[in-house]
């Protein structure tokens, strides 16, 4: 299968658009050596760690927010039905719309990069942690309870175990949506991160470095939900 959309790719830069001065020079022939050069001989390298140090930073933030937030909306009916429509209104909104406010707010740099990053896990985090908390069997509560457990027994033995496995595959919802939004936030004046790459290749007219950068990407971001996955075929429960 690999092979066969790599032969595709190469039909399409070297036959279909092979006068466009643009795609015919981001072909498989140009781009995987503008990878690797780039990977081992130049800037790839260090883009790619600023972009996933970014992304782990950005996820962070969003957890510390999304998990208590979760919790509140999943313990208390009062909590939900007074948030619910402010939470709606907040994650409907595009995180890119976000981007002119948060440069004036944070000006340049990484600050407006982890807020957009953060604004867009923040809200899978925060349901699907309220959908753990939800899930939770009322018997095993009232049986907690009735063994005298305390609240925060109550939360570790009881409710933890089964909002772990809610947040995990909520956070691999966050990061997927998290990783496309942090190219287009890095191209919002920073000077590092894959987003940044293909900026300055696009401005420099080195489509084979464009070409490169934007493999990279699909091939982080594949790499990263794999791991994800592999992570979620793992009992929650052992996870401490």
């Amino acid at each position: 299968m690999i092979a066969a959309a790599i032969g595709l790719w190469w039909i399409a830069s070297s036959a279909i658009w092979s006068d466009n001065p643009v795609i015919s020079r981001i072909g498989p022939d140009e781009s995987l050596p503008a990878l690797w050069n780039g990977l081992f001989d130049g800037d790839l390298g260090s883009d790619l760690r600023a972009s996933l140090i970014r992304l782990v930073a950005g996820l962070l933030i969003a957890v510390s927010v999304g998990v208590p937030l979760g919790l509140a909306l999943g313990s208390s009916r009062l909590v939900e039905e007074a948030s619910t429509p402010v939470v709606n209104f907040l994650r409907m909104i595009s995180p890119l719309a976000w981007a002119p406010i948060v440069i004036v707010a944070f000006g340049v740099g990484d600050a407006p990069v982890l807020f957009l990053i953060a604004i867009t896990a923040v809200w899978p985090v925060a349901l699907g942690t309220a959908a753990g908390v939800k899930g939770v069997s009322p018997g095993l509560k009232e049986l907690a309870e009735s063994l005298g457990a305390t609240r925060s027994e109550r939360l570790r033995f009881v409710t933890s175990p089964v909002v772990k496995a809610n947040v995990l595959t909520a956070l691999r919802l966050a990061l997927g949506v998290a990783w496309i939004v942090l190219v287009p936030a890095e191209m919002l004046g920073v000077d590092s991160g894959l987003g940044y790459a293909v900026l300055n290749a696009r401005d420099q007219l080195d489509y084979a470095a464009l070409g490169g950068a934007v493999l990279l990407i699909g091939v982080t971001g594949f790499v990263i939900d794999a791991l994800f996955r592999r992570v979620l075929r793992v009992d929650p429960r052992t996870i401490s």
